[in-house]
């Protein structure tokens, strides 16, 4: 404690003392009925791209989405969602969320909120010090008009720091369901992960399940590119041709290749070893790449993409164990009311 500036506030009991914002934040987001957080201790594995994409997917499914983007030095949800160029718009009931078009026969929805939507340039810098990002996440929980909503999916920057520790601070009066942890296979990622898992525990905020993204490459056959290895020149049409000649059986094969190879156990061992469950593994997909650069909803765009059925699975999975929960915290509630 020596040298922090807040030794004063901590010893007189003021820094223990709850922000009312707190209150006003769970009568905010009372009609909102889960709330997930999307972590990871390392950068560059996919947390905006899974959070944008379990978005999209439960929005397909029927469901009421909203999906708050707390990454503010580095918002991408705007560009991940074909919402750039897009602005926020005030009314009397505060900040309306821009509703992103769903392609398809949906009864779902989907709200967005993001800093990026406040930026005269997308080029722009966001250089804001902790207590200007901490009022901002405030004024997205307090002022934003969520309405009602099944999921409200939380996308946050790598790391362990203020933005974090502000969204589980006023989200703690609504209820967190708890958090999708996102890694990559590789010891580089995932001792980063296992810092972001401890942080989960020590806030005590339940890690719903490991995502393992970038779980190897797949494609099929007829979608490679085939180089000479001699000269690197472009030989796919003559390679393809041949494979049809010879052995055409293998255009509807799935090519697989480890593009991260994993470190130890990989992260399957590492959520045995915390206690937390896989929610699974999504491969390397050039269209689910496609569907991030051009907005688009990847399951519906591309229904027959390899990643689909893995991206399908991990949605399912953790809303079987959200819903899980809420029955059992339900009964425990009856139980003591009886």
């Amino acid at each position: 404690c020596k040298g922090c500036p807040n030794q004063k506030a901590c010893a007189s009991g003021a820094g223990k003392a709850v922000d009312p914002a707190v209150g006003f934040v769970g009568d905010r987001l009372s009609q909102v009925k889960h709330k997930i957080l999307v972590l990871s201790g390392k950068g560059g594995v996919g947390k905006s791209t899974t959070a944008c994409q379990l978005a999209f997917t439960l929005a397909a499914e029927g469901n009421s989405v909203g999906l708050l983007d707390v990454d503010i030095c580095g918002p991408s949800v705007p560009r991940m969602l074909g919402l750039s160029g897009r602005e926020v718009q005030q009314s009397g009931s505060g900040w309306t969320p821009i509703m992103v078009d769903l392609d398809g026969d949906t009864d779902g929805e989907l709200l967005v909120m993001s800093v990026g939507f406040m930026l005269p340039n997308a080029d722009d810098a966001v250089i804001w010090r902790g207590p200007r990002k901490n009022g901002l996440i405030k004024q997205f929980l307090t002022d934003v008009n969520w309405g009602t909503l099944d999921y409200l999916i939380v996308d946050t920057p790598p790391g362990t720091s203020d933005e974090h520790l502000s969204i589980i601070q006023y989200l703690r009066g609504s209820g967190i369901d708890g958090a999708v942890v996102v890694t990559t296979p590789q010891e580089v990622a995932m001792q980063d992960v296992r810092k972001e898992i401890n942080f989960c525990r020590k806030t005590n905020v339940e890690v719903l399940g490991l995502v393992e993204n970038m779980s190897g490459y797949q494609s099929p056959v007829n979608q490679l590119r085939f180089l000479d290895p001699s000269n690197g020149t472009d030989v796919t049409a003559d390679t393809l041709a041949m494979i049809k000649a010879k052995c055409p059986e293998l255009m509807s094969m799935i090519a697989s290749a480890e593009v991260f190879p994993a470190f130890g156990d990989g992260p399957q061992g590492m959520a045995s070893k915390f206690g937390v469950d896989l929610l699974g593994k999504l491969p390397l997909d050039n269209q689910l790449m496609a569907a991030c650069e051009q907005g688009q909803a990847f399951v519906t765009a591309y229904p027959d993409s390899v990643a689909c059925e893995p991206l399908k699975g991990i949605v399912a999975n953790l809303k079987a164990r959200v819903e899980a929960n809420a029955a059992s915290k339900a009964a425990q509630e009856g139980a003591a009311a009886e």
